[in-house]
């Protein structure tokens, strides 16, 4: 059908609101691809005619369509190698291929990289990743890690010599990636290559699609053994996932791997008891409210002394997510104010009960 036709389609059939931003990136994501086309074209290249082809940079703010307009593209993409992944899944792969790399003999660094000289990890590394991939889209670009940020110039600069196409959507401009980082000076050369390689362009239309999916919706759903209450919670997340592909996200938090089986763009889905019943803490809590702009929670029980541990958790994960005005849709065994009805710990659960119904409400829905 094409990336212009398979949008048209969504539009038609009222999948999708008419918006001119998302047209525009759309044609945008066209045109690309069609460069793609052209550059392994293998009569362009006889008549050396192949352009030259980087990427894209798409940014602008949550809910404006950015990671089901990167699912279109990926469809639609005429290349036999590539891959969709969340960046810090992607980052994930690279530090571990850079660990094989120098804790390998010759014989094993040959057999999985290939012939190389010199002990420099980088080059290896890029060549085996542009062998797997000819074409990379990440969602969600987003740099927090010292680790990451120190070795994607020369990462990328790599990438980019053998002909590996970027396409990566972000909230935030390539300026602001790293803000305020620990030695940003060394991750601006990377900024720099976006800028100069790829097209950065801005989805600046003025709303927020998924936020308008949430207003007015019943966001706290109880009790959790209803099937009417299960089917709402369920539905929430099929309209506001129906667009955008389900995968697992990696998330490192202290040189430790967080895994989340149920992301969808921006979008989180997990269970109490994955998010509360692990030996999670404040950094880990901290990490998912700043990735995600909406999290699901689903099977939120009865808190007492019994389950203290994990009620306290669940009082700091509720925390990181109201202080980040992350959009929280709940699926619990009661209402916010019975939830922890008496004993030890019930008083000072009162302010996450406080925060639970004020997150119900349509003024932190509309929080930026």
């Amino acid at each position: 059908m094409g990336i212009r036709g398979e949008y048209k389609r969504l539009v038609k059939s009222g999948e999708l609101t008419p918006d001119a931003a998302q047209k525009a990136a759309i044609d945008v994501l066209y045109h690309l691809e069609r460069k793609i086309r052209m550059s392994r074209s293998f009569w362009r290249g006889l008549l050396g005619m192949r352009p030259r082809v980087c990427g894209l940079y798409l940014w602008g703010p949550p809910g404006r369509g950015k990671s089901m307009m990167m699912d279109i593209f990926f469809r639609n993409a005429h290349v036999h190698s590539k891959s969709r992944i969340h960046f810090h899944a992607f980052m994930s792969e690279v530090h571990h291929l850079i660990r094989k790399w120098r804790e390998s003999d010759a014989a094993t660094r040959k057999k999985v990289f290939g012939t190389h000289k010199g002990d420099d990890p980088i080059p290896p590394v890029a060549k085996l990743i542009a062998k797997r991939s000819a074409l990379l889209c990440f969602d969600e670009l987003q740099v927090t890690d010292i680790a990451d940020a120190m070795i994607l110039g020369r990462l990328f600069e790599a990438l980019f010599a053998r002909r590996v196409v970027l396409v990566a959507t972000s909230n935030r401009p390539p300026e602001d990636l790293y803000k305020n980082g620990l030695n940003r000076d060394l991750f601006a050369p990377f900024i720099d290559m976006i800028k100069e390689r790829c097209t950065v362009f801005e989805v600046a239309g003025p709303k927020d699609f998924r936020l308008d999916r949430l207003r007015g919706a019943k966001t706290y759903f109880f009790p959790s053994t209803a099937p009417d209450q299960i089917a709402g919670f369920n539905a929430l997340w099929a309209d506001m996932t129906r667009l955008v592909s389900e995968h697992e996200a990696v998330l490192t938090v202290n040189e430790r791997k967080l895994v989340l089986k149920r992301a969808a763009g921006p979008i989180l889905r997990a269970t109490f008891a994955e998010l509360c019943g692990e030996a999670n803490g404040p950094a880990d809590y901290l990490a998912i409210a700043e990735r995600f702009t909406t999290v699901f929670i689903e099977n939120v029980p009865l808190l007492s002394p019994a389950n203290r541990n994990e009620a306290r958790r669940f009082v700091t994960l509720i925390d990181a997510l109201y202080e980040a005005s992350t959009k929280t849709v709940i699926l619990a065994e009661a209402e916010p104010a019975s939830l922890y009805p008496s004993g030890d710990g019930a008083f000072e659960f009162e302010r996450t009960v406080s925060r639970l119904e004020e997150m119900r409400s349509e003024d932190y829905l509309s929080r930026r």
